[in-house]
């Protein structure tokens, strides 16, 4: 059996793995504080976390690490 709020909970996830400011799916769903989506609807994927993380090396100028690309070297002076 599907529950109203498994298909609330549903949509928040998909909407933040499809990239969708927290702030507008707070206003979807009707909630006042941006604590309960984050807290109790908002679920972030292993997939999502990991963009995050490339995109903060990215920034940083940082490497890339993924275990299917090719080792990169670097030499100190």
């Amino acid at each position: 059996m599907i529950r109203f709020h498994d298909l609330r909970l549903s949509t928040a996830t998909l909407l933040l793995e499809q990239g969708i400011d927290l702030v507008v799916i707070k206003e979807l769903l009707g909630h006042a504080h941006i604590g309960v989506t984050a807290g109790v609807y908002a679920h972030v994927g292993l997939r999502l976390q990991r963009d995050a993380i490339d995109s903060l090396n990215s920034a940083l100028g940082g490497i890339n690490d993924r275990p299917d690309d090719s080792p990169v070297t670097a030499s100190v002076r």
